[in-house]
């Protein structure tokens, strides 16, 4: 892609607006616009990011016989009477009448929406196990949005429902769900904590939680410095004598084994092998989709910008032309690259040098490659990893192989 033709419009100046270094190099590079308080747009930028994650979900989910399927938004009222969380999440729910004077909800999560989905279409252990997963905007009407998109009024959200016959069948899902999410932060580039958690209005017994450090978390874990462990309270560490500090955490995935709260509520039941109707057990998975974007963003940046993990970044290379007789040569070195499979964005524009690294740093793709000088002058293509600083010279041929061998492709 043309950086010219692209829709990127970096800022020079920090967003007064921001609260913190995600918001501000998200809003300051092109990825996100404020519609208002709490309510983004995803730019190109952002959104190329949002889908890098939501298919690495999407593998490790399908990996898990999960299928994926989208829910609606707008939700009646009744179906949240039924299991009393009309009243329990009241406080940050978007509730309307339309013109036939019903009372709609703009749903902030969908246990209940699910269930009925599976309450009309499942009605005997034959139909079970199944493993129901979507990728959706959810809507909170948040008391106090706050730091961008990590706490917004409108977010997109992976949720996936286990169904099950017994508890057997959901602790082997619910494993295979454990498992699912640590190869997907693992993916995304995350140093994530894994710990046990309260499963609050949610309901159920056994959940967990997935955190990434960050100064700006909302929720904070006490950290042993000897055993390198964390824990939910102080009481709860070993007695291992070590140096314990607390560490704020953004919660970025949360598990939780459910079981009838909501089956037995709103009726969803099945047929036994003995013919006993038998509410079905069910398990909930959440990621927070666009919380990670703000989480990995928190957790890599340097003075300059972004340091998007290769898995996720919007463009694996930014190629840098600095000298316009050399324009026809980046062009053609650009669809090279792109024949070998790498996504690149070629910044070709009429602008000082100093304008095209700062906005290269500051979009934070993986890797620099440079045409200019040293390329007139001795063929050679200076490649800046844009991670670690370091810099090279190469033929395109080295080039090509160096990033093949980066991101594991065969040369």
């Amino acid at each position: 892609m043309l950086y010219s033709k692209s829709f990127i419009f970096t800022l020079r100046e920090d967003p007064k607006v921001a609260e913190s270094v995600s918001h501000k190099l998200l809003l300051k590079g092109s990825f996100l616009y404020m519609v208002s308080s709490g309510i983004y747009s995803y730019l190109p930028l952002g959104f190329r990011v949002l889908e890098n994650v939501s298919n690495i979900i999407r593998k490790h989910m399908e990996a898990s016989g999960a299928q994926e399927l989208l829910m609606s938004a707008l939700q009646p009222i009744e179906i949240w009477q039924k299991t009393g969380r009309d009243e329990v999440l009241s406080e940050v729910m978007f509730k309307f009448k339309d013109r036939k004077n019903r009372t709609l909800v703009l749903g902030p999560t969908h246990e209940e929406e699910v269930t009925e989905i599976v309450k009309k279409n499942v009605s005997s252990y034959k139909q079970l196990p199944r493993i129901l997963y979507q990728i959706q905007t959810k809507f909170r009407d948040e008391v106090r949005p706050r730091f961008g998109i990590v706490r917004s009024c409108e977010f997109i959200m992976k949720d996936a429902y286990s169904f099950d016959t017994d508890e057997a069948g959901l602790a082997k899902n619910y494993d295979t769900m454990l498992s699912a999410y640590q190869a997907i932060f693992k993916d995304c580039g995350l140093n994530f904590i894994m710990t046990e958690a309260d499963p609050g209005a949610m309901g159920g017994s056994t959940s967990h939680e997935f955190m990434v450090p960050a100064e700006i978390g909302e929720d904070v874990l006490c950290h042993c410095e000897k055993c390198d462990k964390y824990f939910k309270d102080m009481s709860n560490c070993p007695n291992c004598e070590g140096k314990l500090s607390e560490k704020r955490m953004i919660e970025v995935g949360h598990i939780f084994k459910l079981g009838t709260k909501y089956s037995a509520a709103q009726e969803a039941l099945f047929l036994d092998k003995d013919g006993a109707r038998k509410p079905i057990i069910m398990g909930c998975y959440g990621i927070g989709v666009s919380r990670v974007l703000s989480a990995i963003v928190e957790t890599n940046y340097d003075d300059k910008g972004i340091i998007w993990p290769k898995s996720i970044s919007p463009f694996d290379i930014q190629l840098v032309c600095l000298d316009e007789k050399l324009l026809s040569l980046a062009l053609a070195l650009g669809e090279t690259l792109e024949k070998n499979g790498f996504k690149v964005l070629l910044d070709e524009r009429n602008e000082p040098a100093g304008v095209k690294f700062n906005d290269a740093y500051l979009l934070g793709n993986p890797y620099i490659v440079i045409i200019g000088k040293n390329y007139a002058n001795s063929q050679k293509i200076d490649l800046e990893i844009r991670k670690t600083r370091q810099k090279v010279s190469l033929s395109e041929e080295e080039l090509i192989n160096f990033l093949n061998n980066e991101y594991g492709k065969q040369s």
